[in-house]
C-alpha cells in the first residue's frame, strides 16, 4: 500500500479501509495546524496506477478474510474532496472494478472544496457513493476564521453545507476548542451553534487546540498578537456550544487533544453532557489540566 508521512483519519473511521488518494493539504495556511508539516511538499494527487495498485492489493488480501466485509472507503489526506469531479468519477470507478462490495467512500474535505462542484456533479458524485465527509470548519466566529487564515467565512459554511444538503451528502464537523482566543471562547460557541443550527452535521467531534512551536500560532502568540484560552475556559467553551445547539447530531470529544472524553446523542443527552462538563469545570483544577495539556506531545 501507498501511504506518505502520517495517516490521519477521524476516529469514526476506524473500521474503513484507508485509500490513499492524496498527500498534504491544498490550503497548508491555518495557522495552528502543523499535521503535514512531516511532508516535503505541499499537496499531491496520487498517481492513478498506484490507486489501482492498491485496490489490487486490497483484492488480493480480501481473499483471505471475506471480501464482502469491506463496505467503505476512506480516502486519505487533509482534502481529497477538492479533486475535480472527473478524478473522483475515476477514483470511484476503480473502487467499483476491484472491491464491488464498497457501498460508501468518504474524505476529509474543505468548505472551499465544495464550491468548484455543480449541483448537478455534487448529485452525481453522491450516487457514485461519495458520502459521510469530515470537515473542519473550526469554528462559525468571523473574526477567529480571518485570523487564522482559514480561507473561507461562516457563511460559506452555511451555503455550502446546504449544497451538501441537497445532494444528499451527509457530512461531519470538526470544532477546534480555544480557536477564538482567551475572553472570546463562549462568544465563538455561540457563533458556532449558530451556524451548525443552520445546517445538518450527523455529528460534531470537539478538539482542544494544542500549539506546537512550529506552528505559525505560536509565533503569533511570541509577538503579542494572540492569547491561548486556559483550559478551564475550553471546558466552559465547550458547554456553551452544547447548549446553544439546537439540532439532532451525536456530539463527541474523542481524540487525545480531549483530557476527558465523552460523546452522546442531541438533543436526548443534553442534560448528561452538561452535567458531565460542570462537574470537569467545578471540580478539576486548571492546574492538572495544564499538565495533561503539556503531554499532548503530538496529536
Amino acid at each position: 500500500m501507498h501511504y506518505t508521512g502520517t495517516i490521519w483519519r477521524p476516529p469514526y473511521e476506524a473500521a474503513s479501509l484507508l485509500l490513499e488518494v492524496t498527500a498534504g493539504c491544498t490550503h497548508h495556511k491555518c495557522k495552528f495546524c502543523t499535521l503535514y508539516n512531516d511532508l516535503p511538499f505541499k499537496f499531491r494527487m496520487s498517481p492513478l496506477k498506484d490507486i489501482e495498485s492498491d485496490l489490487q492489493e486490497v483484492k488480493r488480501a480480501a481473499k483471505s478474510w471475506n471480501s464482502e466485509r469491506t463496505h467503505r472507503v476512506f480516502l486519505t489526506g487533509a482534502n481529497p474532496f477538492v479533486l475535480s469531479y472527473d478524478k473522483l468519477t475515476a477514483i470511484a470507478e476503480l473502487i467499483r472494478k476491484y472491491l464491488p462490495s464498497v457501498t460508501s467512500i468518504g474524505s476529509f474535505a474543505r468548505i472551499t472544496d465544495v464550491i468548484p462542484k455543480t449541483d448537478e456533479e455534487l448529485a452525481k458524485l453522491r450516487d457514485m457513493g461519495y458520502d459521510g465527509l469530515t470537515i473542519g470548519i473550526e469554528t462559525g466566529d468571523d473574526e477567529a476564521l480571518r485570523f487564522m487564515n482559514k480561507g473561507y467565512t461562516s457563511a460559506d459554511i452555511i451555503e455550502q453545507c446546504q449544497r451538501l444538503d441537497a445532494a444528499g451528502i451527509h457530512y461531519s464537523f470538526f470544532y477546534l476548542v480555544s480557536i477564538s482566543g482567551a475572553g472570546r471562547g463562549e462568544i465563538g460557541a455561540k457563533l458556532s451553534a449558530d451556524i451548525c443550527n443552520q445546517t445538518h452535521p450527523a455529528l460534531i467531534g470537539a478538539n482542544m487546540l494544542t500549539i506546537y512551536p512550529d506552528s505559525e500560532l505560536f509565533a503569533e502568540i511570541q509577538r503579542g498578537n494572540w492569547q491561548e484560552e486556559g483550559e478551564v475556559e475550553k471546558y466552559k467553551e465547550v458547554r456553551t456550544l452544547i447548549e446553544n445547539l439546537q439540532i439532532p447530531a451525536i456530539f463527541a470529544a474523542m481524540g487525545a487533544s480531549n483530557a476527558y472524553q465523552f460523546h452522546g446523542q442531541l438533543p436526548k443527552d443534553k442534560k448528561k453532557l452538561l452535567a458531565f462538563l460542570d462537574e470537569i469545570i467545578e471540580n478539576v483544577s486548571e492546574d492538572e489540566l495544564q499538565r495533561y495539556r503539556r503531554s499532548v506531545h503530538h496529536l
